[in-house]
C-alpha cells in the first residue's frame, strides 16, 4: 500500500480559502451608522405594535354605548334599531362581560350578552379516560346558545342572544342567585335567573317579564330557541353517538325520543312538553318546567358521518318552544340540569328524569329496573366493578338454572323418543299429514310436551336483552378498570390497528374474543342434542344444517358487533356462557339420566294418554280439517 503523505498544494489552497471567507464577512460587516439606523427601525415597529395592542384593548372594555343611563340623545340613536331595549345598551354592563357561580360539582359561566350559560363544566368527571386531566365541559366555546325572539309592539324583531342584560350576583344561605336582566327602563325588563344551590346538579332557571306589557308584542308566545352541539366526551366517538339523542316527557308523562343516527335531520313536534333532555351516552343537560310548553319542535343531526374524521362532535340538538304570556307578561319557572346520566341521581329529583336511560320497553325495563339496578348496585357498593360483574351473572345464572335443566330435560325427552318418530316418519312417508297425527299421538301417550323445551328459552331471551341495554347505560362503570380493560363502559383494545376494518375498527378487544369462544363451546355442546330432539320434519328446513352454520356464524357475530362495545356487557357475556357450560355439564353427566327417562316414557305408554291440551286440540281439529279438505281434492 502507497504511504499516505502531506499534500503542500492542498494545505496552502484551504489556507487560502479560508482568507477569503475572512476577508467577505468583514466587508460586508454593517457600520455603525447601519447598525444604529437598524435599531431604530425595530424600536418604532415595537412601539406602533404596542400602541395599537393597548388601542385594541381598550375598545374591547369600552361599552357598548358611552353615555349614562337616560342620556336622551344617545336612547334616540339606539332606539332606530333597538326600539324600546334601547336602554340596556345605555348601561355599564353593556359590554363583553361574564359572571361565574360554581359549587362543589358544576361550574357555570354566564355571559353578559345575551344572558345565558357560555360555560358549564362538571368537576367531578374527566373526559377520554380516567387522568386526562381534561373535565368534561358540556357547554363552551359557543357550542350551544339559548335566544328569545322578541316581538316588539313597534313591528320589531329582536334576538336577546344579541342584547346585553345587567347581572346582579347575591346569595341567600348557601345558595348563589344570579339575575340577569334585559332592561327597557329602570323597572321594565326581561329576567333570567339562576339558583345554584350547594352540591347539586340541578340549577333553578326561571324566565319573567315585568312591565314589558307595552313593549313586547303578546299577542302571540315569544320562541325560546335551544340549541346544543354535543362534545366527544368518551373513547369510542361511534359508540358514544349510538347512545346520544334528544329525549323528552310529554303528554300525561309519556316518553320519547328523537335520534338521527344516519344521515340527515330527525325532527318531532310534541304537545306539552315538561322537559327536554340533549342527552349525550354519559351526560345530559336538562331544561325541565313547571307549566309544560303547549308546542314543540325538536330536531337531531348526526355529526359522525366518519368516525376517523369526525372527532370533536357527536350530534346537534336543537329545540324551540313558545313561551306564553300571561295577563301581558311571561313567567316560567324552570331548571336546568347539568349531570351524568346516572339512573340513580337522576331518580333523586323526583321529576322522572331517570326516563331518559334506554332500559328496554315493557318486560325488558321491568327486569332492568327491579332485578338488574338494584342487585348490581348492591353489589357494587362494597366490591371492585369488574368481580361485581362475575357475581351478579352468577347469581343471575343460578337463578335461571331451573329453567335451564326443565330445557334440557325436554330435549333428553325428546332424544328418546327419536327412533319412533323416525320409524313414524318413515312408516307414513308419503302421507305427511297423517304422520304429524301419529307423532302427536305419540307425545301424548308419552307424556311429552315438544313445546317444553322451547318455552324455557324464551323465558331467557328478555333477561338477555336486558343485559343489552343495562350494561352500555350502566354509568357506574364508566372508568372503571378491571384486569386489562381500563374502562368497563368502552372497549378493551389489547392491539392497535394499523387501519381500519369495515364493522370490526381499528382495534383488536379481548372479552369479545373470550366470549365468542366460550359460545361456540357452548354451541357446539348441545347443538347435537338439539338436532336429535329435534327431528326434521316435512317441508321444514334442515335444522342439523342450520346449527352447523350457526355454531361458528353466531361467533363471529360477537367477534365483529363487540369489539367496540363496553367491556362490560362482553365480560358479562363470558361469564355467562362458561356458567351456562357448567350447568349444563352438571345436569348431563350427574342430574338428568336417559335410561330412567327412556323407562318412564314407555311406562307413560301403558297408561291412559292424558287430556290433550287446548293447544293440543285445536292444532289436533286443523290437522283433520286439512286431511278432510285433501281427500275431498282427490274426490273431484
Amino acid at each position: 500500500m502507497e504511504e499516505k503523505k502531506f499534500d503542500l498544494n492542498s494545505i496552502i489552497g484551504f489556507v487560502l480559502i479560508f482568507g477569503i471567507l475572512i476577508w467577505i464577512m468583514y466587508q460586508n460587516q454593517p457600520s455603525d451608522k447601519e447598525i444604529a439606523a437598524e435599531k431604530a427601525k425595530k424600536e418604532l415597529v415595537a412601539r406602533q405594535e404596542a400602541q395599537a395592542k393597548a388601542d385594541k384593548t381598550k375598545t374591547a372594555v369600552l361599552p357598548v354605548a358611552a353615555t349614562t343611563p337616560g342620556d336622551t340623545v344617545q336612547l334616540a340613536q339606539l332606539q332606530k334599531t333597538l326600539g324600546g331595549f334601547a336602554y340596556s345598551a345605555t348601561l355599564p354592563s353593556a359590554k363583553e362581560g361574564f359572571t361565574t357561580i360554581e359549587n362543589e360539582k358544576i361550574k357555570l359561566k354566564i355571559a353578559n350578552k345575551g344572558g345565558y350559560i357560555v360555560e358549564a363544566t362538571l368537576k367531578e368527571f374527566e373526559k377520554f379516560k380516567k387522568g386526562s386531566g381534561q373535565l368534561v365541559e358540556l357547554i363552551k366555546d359557543n357550542n350551544s346558545h339559548l335566544n328569545i325572539q322578541l316581538q316588539t309592539t313597534d313591528n320589531r324583531t329582536l334576538n336577546s342572544k344579541d342584547l346585553f342584560f345587567e347581572p346582579t350576583l347575591t346569595k341567600n344561605g348557601a345558595d348563589q342567585i344570579l339575575t340577569m336582566r334585559l332592561k327597557a327602563g329602570a323597572n321594565e325588563f326581561l329576567e333570567y335567573k339562576y339558583v345554584v344551590k350547594a352540591n347539586d346538579y340541578l340549577v333553578g332557571f326561571d324566565i319573567r317579564s315585568q312591565g314589558l306589557n307595552k313593549v313586547l308584542n303578546s299577542s302571540k308566545p315569544l320562541d325560546l330557541v335551544w340549541d346544543l352541539k354535543t362534545y366527544r366526551n368518551e373513547k369510542s366517538v361511534s359508540y358514544e353517538n349510538r347512545y346520544a339523542q334528544v329525549e323528552y316527557e310529554y303528554g300525561d308523562e309519556k316518553y320519547s325520543s328523537v335520534s338521527a343516527n344516519g344521515s340527515g335531520l330527525k325532527e318531532e313536534a310534541p304537545e306539552k312538553v315538561s322537559y327536554i333532555a340533549f342527552k349525550q351516552h354519559f351526560f345530559t343537560t336538562i331544561l325541565s318546567t313547571d307549566k309544560a310548553f303547549d308546542k314543540s319542535k325538536l330536531e337531531s343531526t348526526n355529526l359522525v358521518t366518519d368516525e376517523a374524521i369526525d372527532t370533536v362532535y357527536t350530534k346537534q340538538f336543537k329545540a324551540t318552544v313558545p313561551l306564553a304570556f300571561t295577563n301581558g307578561e311571561v313567567d316560567y319557572k324552570m331548571s336546568w340540569y347539568f349531570g351524568p346520566s346516572d339512573y340513580k341521581i337522576l331518580k333523586s329529583y323526583d321529576k322522572n328524569f331517570e326516563k331518559i336511560i334506554p332500559l328496554g320497553w315493557g318486560i325488558f325495563g321491568w327486569i332492568n329496573k327491579w332485578i338488574f339496578i338494584p342487585l348490581f348496585g348492591f353489589l357494587a357498593s362494597f366490591i371492585p366493578y369488574g368481580i361485581a360483574i362475575i357475581i351478579f351473572t352468577i347469581i343471575i345464572k343460578l337463578a335461571m338454572s331451573p329453567i335451564t335443566y326443565k330445557s334440557f330435560l325436554s330435549q333428553a325427552k325428546m332424544k328418546v323418543l327419536r327412533p319412533e318418530i323416525t320409524e313414524l316418519g318413515e312408516k307414513f312417508k308419503k302421507d305427511p299429514m297423517k304422520k304429524q297425527q301419529e307423532t302427536m299421538k305419540l307425545y301424548n301417550k308419552a307424556g311429552v310436551n315438544p313445546m317444553a323445551g322451547c318455552i324455557p328459552a324464551l323465558i331467557q331471551l328478555p333477561f338477555m336483552y336486558a343485559s343489552f341495554q343495562f350494561f352500555p347505560s350502566a354509568f357506574e362503570l364508566r372508568q372503571k378498570s378491571f384486569l386489562w380493560a381500563d374502562d368497563l363502559s368502552s372497549f378493551d383494545a389489547v392491539v392497535k390497528l394499523p387501519f381500519h376494518i369495515p364493522l370490526y375498527g381499528d382495534h383488536i378487544s379481548l372479552f369479545p374474543i373470550l366470549a365468542a369462544v366460550a359460545i361456540f363451546f357452548y354451541m357446539k355442546m348441545t347443538s347435537g342434542d338439539q338436532q336429535m330432539a329435534a327431528p326434521q320434519q316435512e317441508g321444514m328446513p334442515d335444522m342439523a344444517k342450520m346449527m352447523k352454520i350457526m355454531i361458528y356464524v353466531s361467533p363471529l357475530m360477537m367477534l365483529i358487533f363487540f369489539n367496540s362495545y363496553g367491556a362490560g356487557l362482553s365480560l358479562y357475556n363470558f361469564i355467562s356462557n362458561l356458567i351456562t357450560i357448567g350447568i349444563m355439564f352438571v345436569i348431563k353427566n350427574y342430574i338428568v339420566d336417559t335410561d330412567k327417562i327412556h323407562a318412564q316414557i314407555q311406562e307413560n305408554k301403558l297408561k291412559e294418554p292424558k287430556k290433550q291440551s287446548k293447544f293440543q286440540q285445536r292444532l289436533q281439529e286443523v290437522m283433520e280439517q286439512q286431511e278432510a279438505a285433501k281427500k275431498q281434492d282427490k274426490k273431484k
